[in-house]
């Protein structure tokens, strides 16, 4: 038997953070996942792995860096394998222990000690808003961070520090907005606003996935959130639009009429994992930043582009 060659892994640490106001935070995670069929049939979406971490680590990680602990992560049928992923499993543990493999070990338990884990799930497919909607008891009566896991963030949690201290000036709502092409428009939600600050817009208006020709901007709604717990009885007053569903892009803008609503605008560090070239991008990206695959990865990719052309 070959031996394997040593390398040296990023480790997963619990991070640094910092202590907002806000420290729950909701991931919705009971999609379906069709646009990975058949490879979503039996696993869920969020359980893909970029690089060797499932994306919804990513998202966890991101949460906890801006001081979000107390995690409730929306699921449904067939997502067993992501309570089980930042669960204990202790004969792996004492296989890697009885191994000597300390590096992978001390990795494993720092997954099972990144934050407060709670799940809830939904039963019907009912869209986002309804999603939402399911964790208004673990919520009560507090402000929270919404993250979506086809949204992975790699910019050490700016984009969320950003929404959490815009919170806390202007209260309310915050969105995360990016500008996007015309074309591109119709796949988010849209809004309306104006400037206030460096990077800041005040939303007057929203709109879920409109027409090029009927959006107000060139401004998307991207999934990173926070809302106020005056978001419940807005999404009880409101109507369930696109494809039949409650969207979340509708309670907001039910909630712009008695509530404030602000934008925070990026343009960088986000991959869309939901996309299949996006994905495979994350992937390609991530692994080349990293140490122990970029060399190789880089040296793969150079042949392969040698010999498309």
């Amino acid at each position: 038997m070959t031996a394997q060659p040593n390398v040296t892994r990023p480790i997963v640490t619990r991070p640094t953070v910092t202590r907002p106001s806000v420290t729950k935070a909701v991931i919705p995670a009971a999609g379906l996942g069709t646009r990975f069929l058949p490879a979503t049939k039996s696993q869920p979406k969020e359980m893909l792995p970029i690089v060797d971490k499932p994306s919804i680590q990513y998202v966890v990680e991101e949460a906890v860096r801006a001081g979000l602990t107390d995690l409730l992560v929306i699921t449904g049928r067939g997502k067993h394998a992501i309570e089980d992923h930042f669960d204990r499993n202790f004969e792996l543990e004492f296989y890697l222990e009885q191994q000597k493999k300390f590096d992978l070990l001390e990795e494993i338990r720092a997954v099972n000690d990144l934050a407060d884990f709670h799940y809830i799930r939904q039963r019907d497919p009912l869209g986002l808003g309804h999603a939402v909607s399911v964790a208004r008891e673990h919520i009560d009566d507090q402000s929270f961070a919404v993250l979506l896991g086809d949204d992975v963030m790699v910019d050490d949690s700016a984009l969320l520090r950003r929404m959490l201290a815009a919170h806390d000036e202007y209260g309310g709502a915050v969105l995360a907005l990016m500008e996007v092409t015309p074309k591109h428009i119709s796949a988010y939600g849209c809004v309306r606003a104006d400037p206030v600050g460096d990077g800041i817009m005040r939303v007057y208006g929203i709109v879920e996935k409109p027409k090029p020709e009927d959006a107000p901007s060139n401004l998307a709604v991207i999934g990173r959130y926070v809302l106020p717990p005056e978001i419940f009885d807005a999404l009880d007053r409101t109507k369930n639009g696109v494809g039949g569903e409650l969207q979340l892009t509708d309670g907001i803008g039910t909630l712009l009429e008695t509530e404030p609503v602000h934008g925070v605008v990026f343009s960088e560090g986000r991959y869309d994992v939901g996309d299949k070239l996006d994905f495979l991008r994350a992937n390609i990206e991530l692994a080349l930043a990293r140490p122990d695959l970029g060399p190789g990865l880089a040296a793969i990719l150079r042949d392969i582009a040698q010999r498309s052309s």
